[in-house]
């Protein structure tokens, strides 16, 4: 008796890595019953799942265009069902459905059983913790919470996903050994705010405590942070991160501004002097620290003396990595009762201002590593080149480091000791010594 062809499932993930995190749980979840596959290059699935993003404009309009994209496809018979979950259809749901009558099924960031049962599909507890991985194989994300306590007047993220849900620490230790089976070795720590974790299950921060108990798990060569908050940063994360020589010396610390009337109507918490204050500390206790932050411009009431002092903090601080927005009203958010009145082109113009100084700053410090060895792990091969990254550059955002592939051969994932021989803005060239 012939076994039925699985039908295929095509998942397409939009925005942030945990939405990554997301379409990889589903996928597992999926794989027993369906032959599944992410943002495959194919355009044959016979059901495509858009996990969408709806935190800021161009998001938001990237996701809508994929959702009309594939209903196109659905129409002219390549695809037979198109389901939308994620951010926008948790925010949108309503609006969509009346405006896309063509997609089958919208579901919120927390319907995800009910996805399944719309494809037939049992949610099994037991595979909690396991995912397909999308990533190279030697690293992934470890996202440790949910949601966001903190209400930043420019952030639609709390009304999405809700309040800080944290993940109970002998669930991310099994989820991270789980990861480490399947061969990673690098793990990125994410969360809407990474440095709350534990307050909502443990009445503490425990962030020191995870990040210590991660880094005995054995074959865990590097871990890194994403997304920390500023104001009332636990400092007993960077005698961590000191101790273990597999922390990596790198910090994604959003800091939004610099001046205090600003931060206050950002509702930061945190004013200008205390923004200085935490950026000191970070480096003293650890002198080689990356820091990677980013900034919005344009907010409402931002005036040119404003963004010159933003730029001064920029220009003493020299941010090792450093993103800009360009502020845009969401709905239902403090800042969308504010007037919007910074115009588009001094948008972008500031956004140009800074992006520049920053392109300046990063060939100063890449030139500063000429001649220097550094452990570096090699991500893929581009051409002529092995691409990698050292411990302070984060996949696909920070910069990398290339290599000769004349020079000699490696092994995707593996771990080597790269002297830097050249260096551009925002790249270093090297070759392999160890």
């Amino acid at each position: 008796m012939k076994t039925k062809n699985k039908q295929k499932v095509n998942i397409i993930t939009m925005g942030c890595s945990k939405n990554i995190v997301d379409s990889e749980q589903l996928m597992r979840q999926l794989n027993d019953k369906y032959d599944v596959s992410h943002e495959s290059e194919t355009d044959d699935a016979d059901i495509v799942i858009i996990n969408t993003c709806g935190f800021i404009a161009d998001a938001k309009q990237e996701s809508i265009d994929t959702i009309l994209n594939f209903s196109d496809s659905k129409q002219k018979g390549k695809n037979k069902k198109v389901y939308v979950m994620g951010c926008l259809s948790q925010r949108y749901k309503e609006e969509l459905k009346k405006e896309m009558p063509e997609v089958d099924a919208f579901f919120g960031v927390n319907d995800i059983s009910d996805l399944l049962k719309t494809l037939d599909v049992d949610f099994k507890k037991e595979l909690l913790g396991e995912r397909m991985l999308t990533t190279p194989k030697h690293y992934a994300y470890l996202k440790i919470s949910e949601g966001c306590n903190r209400r930043c007047s420019f952030c639609a993220i709390p009304l999405i996903r809700g309040n800080n849900i944290s993940k109970p620490i002998e669930d991310l230790i099994k989820e991270a050994e789980w990861m480490v089976s399947q061969g990673v070795k690098e793990l990125i720590l994410i969360a809407q705010d990474l440095t709350y974790y534990g307050m909502d299950i443990y009445k503490k921060r425990k962030l020191a405590e995870l990040l210590e108990k991660l880094a005995l798990i054995k074959g865990v060569e590097w871990i890194r942070l994403h997304y920390a908050y500023p104001a009332a940063f636990p400092m007993d994360v960077l005698k961590v991160m000191a101790k273990y020589d597999n922390i990596c010396k790198y910090l994604d610390i959003p800091l939004q501004h610099i001046n205090t009337d600003i931060l206050a109507s950002m509702k930061r918490n945190i004013d200008a002097s205390k923004t200085k204050e935490i950026v000191l500390k970070i480096r003293k206790l650890i002198p080689t620290i990356s820091i990677r932050t980013t900034f919005i411009v344009g907010y409402p009431g931002e005036t040119f003396s404003q963004f010159e002092e933003l730029k001064k903090f920029i220009a003493v601080s020299k941010f090792e990595r450093l993103g800009v927005f360009t502020y845009s009203p969401e709905e239902n958010t403090s800042a969308f009762k504010l007037k919007d009145n910074v115009s588009a082109k001094t948008k972008e113009k500031r956004f140009s201002e800074i992006m520049e100084m920053q392109q300046l700053i990063s060939a100063e410090l890449n030139t500063a590593k000429i001649g220097k060895i550094y452990k570096t792990i090699i991500d893929r091969k581009e051409g002529n080149y092995w691409i990698g990254r050292t411990e302070f550059d984060s996949p696909e955002v920070d910069n990398e480091v290339l290599i000769t592939s004349k020079t000699k051969e490696v092994i995707i994932g593996n771990f080597y000791q790269v002297k830097i021989t050249s260096s551009e803005d925002y790249d270093l060239y090297g070759e392999i010594v160890v």
